[in-house]
């Protein structure tokens, strides 16, 4: 095996770390909105407990990126691809750390707290997690058009984010006792955004790949 042969097969066990990490992160995303909707602390508590082990896999993603451009030198298309990958883990990792703090607040929320309704907040876990999904596979197979689609969907999730606040904020003002539940909720439909931001700079960072300029593409 020559040393092109060696440093593909390597940058392929990076790539597929960084599906891995990324499927995790997804799911914890899914199990806290899961927790959320059915008021199940234990399954809250168990994405707590998973997130060390994603921390980790992005550790490993990081530092073995790192030994192959020290040991190796890629060129410039091989060293920008190791560069995407990093942030790419970095953008999974954070929507991992977002499902910890919706799991967190879940908690905090707990089983016997007012029930109020949850609807706008299921459909932007609906929504986020379709676009997280949905960049990702885009990321894969390097599809710019649908990376685009797939960033075009955050004004969505923004303007339903401006939705939910709202309307919690009116529910607040009509039921003084849910004020405790409308702030966890509040928090939670923030998360909920800052990884829909994630998915678009995932999107981002594949333009950055192929075309070797950045985009913003939500801009």
């Amino acid at each position: 095996m020559n040393v092109r042969e060696r440093f593909e097969l390597a940058l392929m066990g990076i790539q597929h770390q960084l599906t891995e990490l990324s499927e995790l992160s997804i799911s914890a995303l899914e199990m806290a909105c899961q927790a959320l909707r059915t008021r199940d602390l234990n399954l809250a508590l168990s994405v707590i407990e998973e997130d060390m082990h994603i921390n980790r896999l992005e550790e490993m993603i990081n530092d073995q990126a790192i030994l192959l451009i020290t040991k190796q030198q890629p060129v410039s298309k091989d060293l920008r691809q190791l560069m995407v990958i990093i942030k790419a883990a970095s953008d999974m990792e954070r929507v991992a750390d977002y499902a910890v703090d919706i799991a967190k607040e879940t908690i905090r929320i707990g089983e016997n707290s007012p029930h109020i309704d949850l609807k706008n907040i299921e459909e932007m876990c609906h929504k986020t997690i379709q676009m997280l999904r949905s960049s990702m596979n885009a990321f894969v197979a390097r599809d710019m058009i649908k990376a685009k689609e797939v960033a075009e969907l955050d004004d969505q999730v923004d303007e339903l984010y401006g939705k939910t606040v709202r309307e919690l904020l009116q529910q607040s003002v009509n039921e003084s006792s849910h004020i405790k539940v409308v702030s966890h909720l509040m928090f939670i439909a923030r998360f909920l955004e800052r990884c829909a931001d994630h998915s678009t700079n995932i999107c981002e960072h594949l333009f950055y790949l192929v075309k070797g300029e950045h985009y913003e593409l939500n801009s």
